[in-house]
């Protein structure tokens, strides 16, 4: 991953990220997780920051994927 291709368009709990990447799948876009507490538990470090993600998208996809989070958000916020 090029970092300079893609932009985090959300940081999250692993619902929400799972929410976000399957609302984006379909409208075609695929998103990239990265979890860092995972990564880091796998080395052998302790992390503070466990079960949240990382959500990056291809910047020719920033528009309609960030369009896709602040629905799921408002969504979210509605039902809660």
């Amino acid at each position: 991953m090029n970092a300079s291709e893609y932009t985090k368009i959300y940081y999250g709990n692993f619902i929400l990220v799972t929410r976000i990447k399957d609302e984006l799948e379909q409208i075609g876009i695929i998103p990239i997780i990265k979890d860092e507490g995972e990564s880091q538990r796998l080395a052998g470090y302790a992390s503070m920051n466990q079960g949240y993600q990382e959500v990056f998208v291809h910047n020719d996809e920033y528009d309609k994927a960030i369009t896709v989070v602040n629905r799921v958000k408002s969504e979210m916020e509605a039902s809660s």
